[in-house]
């Protein structure tokens, strides 16, 4: 055995099935799609959930609970990770601003300070939304919290 004379195992490839050129191709005429229906027209697909005509998923399962449209989120922020910040900065007023530049929100996202944890700097906060507890923390600290 030499390079010249290696060969592929015996039925290992086959022709590649070029269809849409002619009859001499071997799949001339309908090329390979069958006599009429939607099947054999252009631009024809199933779409993706489509289940041959049997109930649908999102129609058999059942739907439960309620979203209200109106709902708005918040991205919590609790004191020990606001008084780490602080410790870390040494900054004494948290605005929204200064909040996403350290990379703890979104510019697009409301922020909502949250009472877990404990603080003890000083810090004046200015935030979309804080908890009663965190409110309370924050002014017996010295601090003080306003809404934006």
């Amino acid at each position: 055995m030499e390079l010249n004379n290696l060969r592929p195992a015996q039925g290992s490839v086959k022709k590649e099935k070029r269809i849409g050129r002619g009859t001499g191709s071997g799949h001339g005429g309908t090329s390979t799609r069958g006599h009429k229906g939607d099947k054999a027209r252009s631009g024809s697909k199933e779409k993706r959930h489509f289940e041959g005509g049997q109930t649908p998923m999102q129609r058999r399962l059942p739907k439960r609970g309620f979203h209200n449209v109106n709902r708005e989120e918040y991205v919590p922020l609790n004191l020990d990770v606001l008084e780490a910040y602080v410790q870390k900065s040494g900054v004494s007023t948290l605005d929204v601003a200064i909040l996403v530049a350290a990379g703890l929100a979104k510019a697009s996202e409301k922020i909502k300070v949250l009472g877990n944890g404990t603080l003890t700097s000083k810090v004046n906060i200015k935030a979309h939304a804080v908890s009663a507890s965190a409110k309370a923390a924050i002014e017996a600290a010295g601090g003080s919290v306003e809404l934006v």
